[in-house]
This record gives structure tokens, C-alpha cells and sequence, in this order.
């Protein structure tokens, strides 16, 4: 019987690690006496991870005044965080296969995250925030934990989003009432797993309930924003009809004058669809 998170992950062989070339290359960029030539060689084994962060630091996501050829030369520019937290995002989608059809159309459900990732690195850059790349991969981590309820409790997963449609209710509260938890709860679980970094586990937590982070309580307010954003824009879909209520504690936190909303939505849509091709 399955009662809490937990019961969920507990022996979830397929997914119970990340890809072995991200791994080596987050234990490289954790340990202070590796080199940049020593990262990129690892990147560089590789061919398809490889031609798609070229891609990425060579789009308008970016926009280098000039054309960068080599890893090495994007790890010089970029930095080695946040090179290796876009080899995370672009790796995680391959993770996850085999769910049905009938639940969630997947490329819908990779735009919805990829439209929550581009919203979330959009804001942190209006606030000047470190290493914006950290909210990119939130943004395509956010929902994860749903995959995994379409894949370990189908029939389930499927009678909470058909509910949820009969009672016109945002699907995470049906999930709680229905399972006994959420889809941002078993997230939050797989990375605790993954062992990533604890910001990614309270993003990925209380993206719905962004008012009881309290390690990270700004990354979190900074995501949750963006999956309303994300909603709001129609970038994609995730399962969810409903465009979720925007926290308003949250965005006190955020502290951002309403009038870079417009531009922030010109840009997470332009960088969207930039987005969209190098990661689908």
C-alpha cells in the first residue's frame, strides 16, 4: 500500500539515477581540484550532450556577440555551475519513457516545464540574480514528480486529473485529497535520491506552497511565479486546466514594479521558442 512519497520511490529502478555522464560531470564541478580542461573532456565524450549545449550557449538564449565552437571555450564563458546545470536540463527529458498517452501528451508537458524553466531565469535576471542558469533547471525539475505518478500509479494519476476536471480543481489539491500527497511532494523525494542540490529539493517541494520554504525561500518564489506565468501564457501543458493563483507572499519576495511585467513576458516568449528546439 502506498501511503507517503517514499513508498512511491522506494525501488524505482528506472529512475533511480541519473544518467551516468551528468554524474561524472556534477562530482567534477564538486570537487575543487578539477580543472575546466578536465570538465570539458568529460562533456566532450559525449557527442550528442555536447552538440546540444553548443547549441544552447550559441542561441539567443545567450546571445554572444561571437560564435562559440568548443566546450571549452563555453566553459570559460559560461562558467563550470551553470554549464553543468544546463547539462542537466537538457539530459533529464530522457529519462522518462513509456507513460501513457492518454495522461499527458509528453512534448506538451517538456514545454510546459521548459516555458516554467525560461519564466524563472527571466525573472532572476530582472533581480540580478546569481547564476540564472539554477532557475532554468528548476523550472524543467518543478513538475517531475508528476511523471513519476503517471508511471508507478497510472490508473490513479489518471482518476485525480478526471476528477480534478469534474470539480473544476487545481490538480495538486486533488492529488493530496485523492493519494494523500502531491506531485510536488514525490519530487521532491527523487531528488533527495538524485542527491541534488538542496535548493532544487524546497523549489521542487513547495513550488504550489511557496509561503513554507524557508532554506530557499526567494528560488522558491521565483519558480512558483513562473509556473503561473508558464500557465498563463499557455507555454505548453502539463495536465493542469487551470491557471494556478499567484501566492501573494510570494510575490512580495520578489519585490519586482509591475512594470517589468511586459517585458519579461516579451522575452520568456521570444527565448521560449528558442528554447523549445535545442531541448525537444
Amino acid at each position: 500500500m502506498i501511503t507517503s512519497p517514499n513508498d512511491l520511490l522506494k525501488g524505482y529502478v528506472e529512475i533511480s539515477s541519473l544518467p551516468t555522464i551528468f554524474t561524472r560531470i556534477n562530482e567534477a564541478v564538486n570537487n575543487p581540484r578539477s580543472s575546466m580542461n578536465e570538465i570539458g573532456k568529460i562533456i566532450s565524450e559525449d557527442a550528442g550532450l555536447t552538440a546540444r549545449l553548443l547549441m544552447v550557449v550559441n542561441s539567443a538564449f545567450f546571445s554572444f556577440p561571437q560564435r562559440i565552437e568548443s566546450i571549452s571555450k563555453a566553459i570559460s564563458i559560461v562558467g563550470t555551475q551553470q554549464l553543468r546545470d544546463l547539462a542537466l536540463a537538457t539530459s533529464i527529458i530522457k529519462l522518462f519513457k513509456g507513460i501513457p498517452t492518454d495522461l499527458v501528451d509528453m512534448e506538451g508537458f517538456w514545454k510546459h516545464s521548459i516555458g516554467v524553466g525560461i519564466a524563472a531565469r527571466t525573472i532572476g535576471t530582472f533581480r540580478r540574480e546569481m547564476n540564472v542558469e539554477r532557475f532554468f533547471v528548476a523550472g524543467i525539475l518543478h513538475d517531475i514528480g508528476r511523471l513519476v505518478m503517471f508511471m508507478k500509479i497510472p490508473d490513479l494519476s489518471r482518476e485525480t486529473i478526471l476528477r480534478s476536471k469534474e470539480i473544476n480543481q487545481l490538480v495538486h489539491i486533488v492529488e493530496a485529497e485523492r493519494i494523500g500527497f502531491d506531485h510536488a511532494a514525490v519530487g521532491r523525494g527523487l531528488l533527495q535520491i538524485w542527491k541534488l542540490p538542496h535548493y532544487l529539493e524546497e523549489v521542487v517541494g513547495y513550488h504550489h506552497r511557496p509561503e513554507l520554504a524557508t532554506r530557499f525561500p526567494v528560488e522558491t518564489a521565483i519558480v512558483h511565479a513562473a509556473d503561473v506565468i508558464s500557465h498563463a501564457m499557455q507555454l505548453g501543458s502539463s495536465g493542469e486546466r487551470l491557471v494556478p493563483p499567484l501566492n501573494q507572499e510570494a510575490w512580495e519576495r520578489l519585490a519586482l514594479p509591475v512594470s517589468v511585467l511586459a517585458p519579461t513576458f516579451e522575452q520568456i516568449d521570444r527565448q521560449f521558442k528558442e528554447a523549445v528546439k535545442f531541448i525537444l
